[in-house]
């Protein structure tokens, strides 16, 4: 007989199914993305309802079945309230959850992924600049990926600093003004954009998000992000299109 599993883990999407069904896709920090079905979910007065909405991060009582789980029970953490207050927020929001539902495994641990989700989602929801919330998670969850971009120094000439360097989103290489010009291209990005993004990838979980930059650089370097995902992946993202018309 099948043992029931108990897990954290977050809601990324939910499908409604039949009259009172749901289908979710949940990132869970031991088995990574899972599917559960969660009947009578949709009631109002069922007992699953407040654990398997959109963005409730939950513990799980699960049992398995031939091809996805089945939730017995479900316990609701924390449910991100304040994701819907505002348009932007929220639709930043469902990028990164599909961001997250596209890069993060199956059937292996994704503890740093479902931490820096929680993370990014409890800074939206205190209103923290929505720009750098993007530019930390799109990188970093492409780092975890095995997407990290070398960003150490040129990789030409081997220079570290700078005023200005081209970073390449096909390559995921770094270039000097000097040696971008040699061939034929522009720098995009500036010393204190490029010391942002080391800052994001060679520090801790819990400083990740700890830089500034004006609004203008921040605008222009989640342009860049959001530029290498679409290259690395070679996917674009139907949450990604809704959100660049309400955070251009």
């Amino acid at each position: 007989m099948k043992q029931q599993v108990k897990t954290k883990g977050i809601v990324l999407r939910e499908v409604k199914t039949g009259e009172s069904d749901r289908i979710l896709t949940i990132l869970t920090p031991d088995s990574g993305m899972i599917s559960a079905a969660a009947k009578g979910a949709q009631r109002l007065k069922s007992k699953l309802f407040a654990a398997t909405g959109l963005f409730c991060y939950s513990e799980f009582l699960l049992f398995p079945s031939k091809n996805l789980y089945i939730v017995d029970e479900a316990t609701p953490i924390e449910v991100f309230f304040d994701l819907r207050s505002s348009v932007e927020g929220m639709s930043l929001a469902v990028y990164l959850s599909e961001l997250m539902g596209t890069l993060a495994p199956e059937g292996e641990e994704a503890v740093p992924q479902l931490r820096l989700l929680l993370n990014s989602l409890a800074l939206i929801c205190r209103g923290r600049n929505l720009y750098q919330i993007k530019v930390v998670c799109e990188l970093r969850a492409l780092s975890q990926a095995g997407y990290m971009p070398d960003l150490v120094a040129c990789e030409s000439c081997g220079s570290y600093e700078g005023d200005a360097f081209y970073f390449d989103v096909a390559g995921g290489g770094l270039l000097c003004a000097e040696c971008a010009a040699r061939g034929g291209w522009q720098p995009n990005l500036s010393a204190a954009q490029l010391a942002a993004m080391r800052h994001i990838l060679y520090s801790s979980d819990e400083k990740a998000f700890g830089f500034t930059l004006s609004d203008e650089a921040m605008r222009r370097l989640s342009a860049l992000t959001t530029a290498y995902v679409v290259r690395q992946l070679d996917h674009r993202f139907r949450s990604l299109d809704f959100l660049q018309t309400v955070l251009p």
